[in-house]
Order: structure tokens, then sequence, then C-alpha cells
């Protein structure tokens, strides 16, 4: 027994002995595997200190296009980086998810964010093929993916992944299925710089999301392996078999009938992007984005805002056909020798960017009491310059200016029955030259009113007027109307030689509408978040600039200019029953060309020239070329525009009122004093006055004489 029991002590002895070193090494890979487990696991643990949080994930704070909303809320253009606008999943046909489901995780509803069987045959195939057989990521992972740099070198790249593991993971437990999958949809790129699958439908195939059929739906899925290998614009023959290979999948995965899916494969490709919807108002809406990129910077194009702008679609629709009717009056006239426009022809290589070489044009309309920009063109084609000659433009104001000095004189107590002598003005200049300044008719008519000195744009009236007002009063009532460029008390500056930024020009027009309250054009009403959050509000600039009863003077004063004097050609285009005011101008050589008016309720002002100043056309003038636009545009505001199919847009205003303070009084025409019996009854008017400053000598220019008695006679008879 003992022998036994010795001999299995040193057999169990030898045994031990001889596998002593395996035995080591076996606890020693135990030891290793186990810290190797725990370092994995503190590893893993804080691999992500560094990650994103997936409670700010882009899709769950999704990079969205900023919208410019019309003033009734239609849509008019987007800002953005990347171009996408969501849509909900609930919103999309089935077959939309079923085909990216079923080429790129076809267990996404079974697994928790990663597919291990499809890492597993990812790795296999790797090895087998040597490398670039695929990653099999989830959708899950693949939303992930852009939360994270596209790191260099197999390292990093390494690290990155992981990260976007762990990412996938949390995000399959902090979200359901639907969740990630419609956040997958809105957030993935579809090649062109379009992101979401509703921005990349509409650009496609010209239609919504959720208006796509199985095909469309299956080319969707094909693109976002490679945007680009698989365009159908660039490479149809590739965008065709892999959009095939997944509607084959689909029926593979019970998506689709056998029976449909030869029918689907036979649809054909898109041939060519649908263009982006035209902007109505480029101008205007790159106006909004250059004030609001000071504001918000980045914030603009990423955060799905919703600029509430002040832009009338339908004003900004016939205000672009009254121009372009305008742009081919001018073009067609006798004796214009310049380019005309081509759409298809592009300014010559080396063009300044703020020029181009045929006729230009803008228009702005204003609501005068509030503000609001209502309509606005900067330019004949946004495309060949978007420089805007609304906002940035310098030009001289020519006669537009003139009313600037009448308000300054009237203010200053001068009436409108006041004479002055339309005879010539020599003035001498600082370098010793003489200044023959002209009238547009090159004519003078003698005395006359300040009232018909408007009402015909004479030059010598103006001038003189502002002499004897003062120069300086002139400039100073410039800046308070609201031109902010210098207005230099200068002679010459009486009859707008001085350049105005036409906004501006419109801007001092206001006050002679609104009662003598300045208020000061702007675009925007209010800015909102993307959950309608208002961020920012507009807050009117409105001054009294005016008195009020000057105010009124000198709306008579432009009544009479528009209606009667060279605006006249207004009532071609509008009817009586809507009344109106304003002022033509033309500056020397007619190398602009002008009309700034009002209606009861809304302002306008139109210009052609060109970019770099000349002759548009000998004896071109405000009103024969300006003031025709402004009379049709008002006239389709109120009576509607049949050729664009708008409705009338705003009932016709009540005509102004006379203030009761203002006094009447018969006066004759060429001395501006209170008519007498012996005054020609074709000289004898009614004006208006401020309290103070109407006559009250009688008339002294026309006495007894044969004539006079049989006139006399003849009204005692009849």
């Amino acid at each position: 027994m003992a022998a036994t029991s010795k001999a299995i002590r040193t057999a169990v002895g030898q045994w031990l002995a001889s596998r002593a070193g395996r035995l080591a090494v076996a606890l020693g890979l135990v030891f290793l595997l186990s810290g190797a487990a725990g370092l994995g696991f503190g590893s893993w643990r804080n691999l992500c200190v560094d990650c994103p949080s997936i409670a700010q994930i882009y899709v769950w704070e999704p990079i969205e296009a900023t919208q410019l909303l019309a003033d009734d809320g239609r849509l008019l253009d987007e800002l953005f980086i990347e171009r996408r606008t969501p849509v909900s999943l609930s919103q999309l046909p089935p077959h939309v998810a079923q085909a990216f489901i079923a080429v790129e995780d076809k267990r996404f509803y079974r697994h928790h964010g990663l597919d291990y069987i499809g890492i597993t045959r990812a790795v296999v195939q790797n090895i087998l093929q040597g490398g670039g057989a695929g990653g099999g990521s989830t959708i899950t992972q693949q939303l992930t993916r852009n939360m994270f740099p596209e790191e260099i070198g197999f390292a990093r790249r390494i690290r990155r992944k992981l990260k976007e593991a762990k990412v996938a993971l949390e995000l399959e437990e902090a979200y359901g299925k639907d969740q990630i999958l419609e956040a997958y949809l809105n957030q993935v790129h579809f090649g062109h710089g379009w992101h979401g699958i509703e921005t990349a439908a509409r650009h496609y195939f010209g239609k919504s999301a959720s208006e796509v059929d199985a095909a469309e739906a299956a080319l969707l899925a094909a693109v976002v392996k490679a945007p680009t290998r698989y365009s159908p614009f660039l490479h149809p023959d590739r965008a065709s078999a892999r959009r095939n290979l997944i509607l084959t999948l689909m029926a593979e995965q019970g998506y689709l009938a056998e029976e449909e899916v030869d029918r689907w494969k036979q649809h054909p490709l898109p041939e060519h992007r649908y263009a982006d919807r035209e902007v109505e108002a480029p101008y205007f809406v790159e106006w909004v984005r250059r004030i609001l990129d000071e504001r918000y910077g980045r914030e603009l194009y990423t955060s799905g805002l919703r600029i509430h702008t002040t832009l009338n679609l339908d004003m900004q629709r016939i205000a672009r056909r009254v121009m372009e009717e305008g742009y081919r009056r001018v073009e067609s006239a006798p004796g214009y020798r310049h380019p005309k426009y081509d759409p298809a022809v592009r300014p010559p290589e080396g063009w300044p960017a703020d020029e181009t070489p045929y006729l230009q044009g803008l228009f702005v309309a204003v609501d005068p009491f509030t503000g609001e920009v209502k309509a606005l063109i900067g330019g004949r084609d946004f495309e060949d310059s978007k420089f805007n000659r609304v906002t940035q433009a310098r030009r001289q104001a020519g006669s537009t200016f003139k009313p600037i000095v009448y308000a300054a004189a009237i203010a200053s107590g001068i009436p409108p029955s006041h004479v002055i002598v339309d005879a010539p003005v020599i003035l001498e200049q600082v370098d010793g030259t003489e200044w023959r300044p002209q009238n547009y008719e090159s004519d003078f008519l003698g005395p006359m009113t300040i009232r018909e000195g408007l009402r015909h744009s004479r030059n010598m009236i103006a001038i003189k007027l502002g002499m004897e007002v003062g120069l300086e009063t002139v400039a100073q009532y410039g800046r308070r109307l609201g031109i902010r460029t210098e207005v230099p008390p200068y002679p010459s500056t009486s009859i707008g030689a001085a350049t105005v930024i036409p906004v501006e020009m419109a801007e001092a027009f206001t006050p002679f509408a609104a009662r003598g309250i300045k208020v000061r054009p702007y675009p925007i009403q209010r800015v909102e978040d993307a959950n309608g959050r208002v961020l920012w509000e507009a807050r009117p600039e409105r001054t009294q600039v005016l008195d009020s009863l000057v105010s009124a003077v000198m709306l008579s004063l432009l009544q009479d200019a528009a209606n009667r004097g060279t605006g006249g050609r207004i009532r071609e285009y509008l009817p009586w029953e809507i009344a109106a005011a304003g002022k033509t101008g033309t500056t020397n050589d007619a190398t602009d060309v002008w009309f700034v008016g009002f209606t009861p309720d809304l302002l306008a002002a139109v210009w052609f020239g060109f970019d770099r100043p000349k002759t548009i056309l000998p004896r071109a003038a405000g009103g024969l070329y300006a003031a025709p636009v402004w009379g049709q545009f008002m006239q389709a505001v109120y009576a509607g525009d049949a050729e664009l199919g708008i409705e009338p847009l705003r009932p016709i205003p009540d005509p102004w009122p006379t203030p009761p303070e203002l006094i009447t009084r018969e006066v004759d025409a060429r001395s501006g004093k209170l008519k007498t019996d012996w005054c020609p009854r074709d000289l004898i008017y009614t004006e208006i006055y401020i309290p103070g400053t109407e006559p009250t000598e009688p008339c002294d220019l026309h006495g007894p004489s044969l004539i006079g008695l049989f006139r006399r006679v003849l009204d005692r008879i009849f």
C-alpha cells in the first residue's frame, strides 16, 4: 500500500513537473487576458470622453435651410450651407424606407446598433478579397458617421470607427428605430450638394419625396453609396445597374412582388437636374441675407430660421413685368445705339462686377406709412450682376431732387404762388469758368409761380428758389428727409446734381405721402427660430420731419406735377379715380431717367440708365420712360393684372383730404397776387396756403384796357 501510494505521488510529481512550464504559460495567459479585458473595458468606457453628445447630434438638431417668406407666408427662397428640407417618415410611402433598408441594413429592425452578422461577413470578405469589400455598417452607424471628421492613418481610422460604434449603441438606447431611420433619410448626402431625401427628390425628379415611386426610391438608395459614382446624370449605366440591384433585393426581402420588379426596372432615369425654383426677387433676397448675415453668421444657414419679409410676391411679379416692358420701350426707340440685353450672352471677361454693358433699371415699392418694402428689382439680371442698384448705386437724382428744394421753401414761408422769372442763370465757378444751366426744353418762359415751375420741371425756377431759400438750408432738408449721401450746398444741387442712393430717394418722398412723417424702408418683419419663437422683430423708424401743413402743400404741388405736368403720361395707364402724386427726373445728357411717386397708400421709384453713365437716348426723359412703368404698376396693383392672372391687390384708396387749416385764395398766375377784375381768366387759379403765407395785395400787372373793359361787360352780360 505504502509502495503504491509512493508510486502515485511520484507519478503525480513527475506529471506536474513535466507540465509546470505549460501551466505557468496558461496562468500567465489568463492573467494577461484578464488584464486586457479590464483594460479594454476601461478603454471602451473612456473611449467617448470627447464624443459629441447624442442629444446634440446633427440629426436631432439638423442642419436646416433658413426659409425667407413673403408677407403672406409664401416661400421666397432658402439660405443654406447644405441644402436640406426635413421630412417626417410618416409622410413617405413605405417603399422609400424599404429601398434603403434592403440595400443598406436588411436587419435594421432586429439589431441594436451593430449588425454582428454583417460585421463578420465583411471581415471574412475583406480577408478573402484582400480588402475593399465593404464595412458592414448599419444605418445607425452611418448616421453617427457625420459626427466625426475624416481621420487619416490606420490607427486613427480604427479609433474613429470604435467611437462610431459606441455612439451608435447609445443612439439605439435613446431613440426608436423610426426616429433613427427618419433622421438618416434627412441627413444623408445624395450628391450635387443635396442633403436629405426631400431636397434630393425635388432635384432628381422634380417632386416631393412623398410622391416618389419604387423605382425612384431605389435610385435614391443607390446614389447614397457613392453619389458621384452612381449619379444618373454622370454615370447612368452604373446608376441603372445599382438601382436594379436594389429592386431585386426589395423583391427578395418581400417588399416588392416579383412581377413588379421588371416593370420598375424599365422606368427611365432622370436625364437632367430639375432647376431650382426661380427666385422671384433675387436682389431683395440678397439684401435680406446681407443684413442678417451680420447678425446671425453661420446660424443663418444652418438652424432653420423663418425670416418673415415685407415683400409682396404679386407686386413683385407685376414690377418685373412692367420693368420688362419699360426696357423694351427704351431699346426699341429710334436712336437707341447701345448693346441690347440678351440673357444668353454674358458680359465680357473682366467686365467690372458692378457694371453691365446693357441698359439697366431699378424698381422699389414701399408702404409710405410703415416703410415695408413691397417690391424690389435691383437690376436686370442677377446672374450677370449682383450689384443692387436700389440699395448700393449712387446716381444723380436729377429733377426728383427738386421737391426737397420746394419743401425747404414752403417750410420757410414761401407760398406756392411765389413768382420767379424763368430766365438764364449765369454763375461764376471757383475755377473762373461760368456755369450756364439750361432748361430741358432750352427755352425760357418768363415769370411763373413756383407751382408752375415744379409742374413743368423748370430748372431756372428750382435754381433761383434754392438760392433764395439758402443752399445750406436745402442741403439740411435733403439730410432731414432721408438723403444720407453728401448733399453739397451748391446751386447745381437744386436741380439734382448730387448723387443719391435710390432707396434713400424713395425715403425722401415718404414725408410728402405721410403727413410729414419720414419712414425708413426696411425688408424684414421678424425672425423666428425653427420652433416659431420670435428672435427679432422690426421696429419701423418713423420721424416727423415736416409740419403736416407743409407736407399737405407739397402733396398738392406733386399731384400737379404728376397729373398735369412732366409726369402726365402716368394717366395713359392709371385711371383718374386713383389719386397720384410724384415727380419725374432727368439728368444732364439724359444719362438717368426717374419717376418717384405715390398713391394714398403706396410709393414707388423707377429708374433707367447705364451702370457706366452715358446718354440713353437723345431727349430721353423720366416722363417718357420711367413714368409709364410707374403708371402700369399702380394700375395693376389696384385693378389686377390679367396677363399674370393676379386679382386686384388693394382697393382703390380714398383721395387725400385737404387739411381744414389750409386756406384758399384766387390768384393771378403771373403776379402771384390776389386776382382782380382785370386779370385774364386763363391766368386765374385757386391756390392753397398755410395761414399767414397767403397774398394780401391785389394783382398789379393787369389794369383797365379796352380789352379788359370789353371782358368785364361780357362777364356781366353772361
